[in-house]
């Protein structure tokens, strides 16, 4: 199974990328530029894709993600602290982001003779991003079929779709994923800043996972009173 891997750099889609290269199956990472504020990510992308030996695709969708506005990811809006949940979160979804990239890489796949586009959404984000939940991966890839039908047989490939982040974290750990060399914060600092949403949510699944976390947080004790006050709620 040759497979396309969509991979923002972060935590998720790196840990796939070892998984699937572990397995013999990595035939390409491709990675989009929406102008996200942590736009950084995409440094990690790349750096995977030459560690794992594999063509990087970055596509530059800069202009079409400036039109996309209202999120926290991409407009001058500042990105919440506190636990990944949805009142912190609902203000970094990117309308349509899933369904957008997932296109472009279909076709990119389908240029190149892959067999699979692979994704790493999962379960943990099912509550606040549709475009992550099994409904739309399963649409998604029946239009798929249905788009490029006698042309090319291209599958959806989500193992995380209902797996949780610690899950993950047990998964990359499994394929020897270098964790510090992943990128989850979605404020782009020099650090990961250890407050946001998304650094709660990636300490926490290394906690969870019992797995040893190698990142460097500008506040690492923060995420146990977010998590606190978020079962407290």
């Amino acid at each position: 199974m040759k497979t396309a891997l969509v991979c923002s750099g972060g935590l998720d889609s790196v840990s796939l990328a070892h998984s699937l290269a572990g397995q013999g199956h990595l035939s390409r990472i491709i990675s989009f530029d929406y102008g996200q504020r942590h736009r950084k990510e995409l440094d990690f992308a790349a750096a995977c894709a030459r560690r794992l030996g594999v063509p990087f695709h970055l596509v530059d969708l800069s202009g079409l993600g400036a039109a996309l506005s209202g999120s926290a990811l991409t407009d001058d809006i500042d990105v919440p602290d506190g636990h990944y949940a949805e009142e912190t979160m609902r203000i970094t979804v990117v309308p349509n982001r899933n369904p957008i990239m997932l296109t472009t890489a279909f076709g990119i796949a389908a240029a190149n003779g892959d067999d699979a586009v692979a994704a790493a959404v999962h379960g943990g984000d099912h509550f606040i991003y549709p475009d992550c939940r099994p409904a739309f991966t399963d649409a998604f890839g029946a239009m798929q079929k249905a788009a490029l039908d006698g042309y090319a047989d291209i599958t959806l490939h989500v193992p995380f779709v209902r797996a949780t982040k610690a899950d993950i974290v047990a998964e990359g750990a499994r394929h020897n994923t270098p964790f510090a060399k992943t990128w989850s914060c979605y404020k782009g600092g020099d650090r990961h800043c250890g407050r946001c949403g998304t650094c709660v949510e990636r300490r926490e699944a290394f906690h969870l996972a019992g797995v040893a976390d190698p990142t460097d947080y500008a506040d690492p004790d923060y995420w146990q009173a977010a998590i606190a006050a978020h079962e407290g709620a």
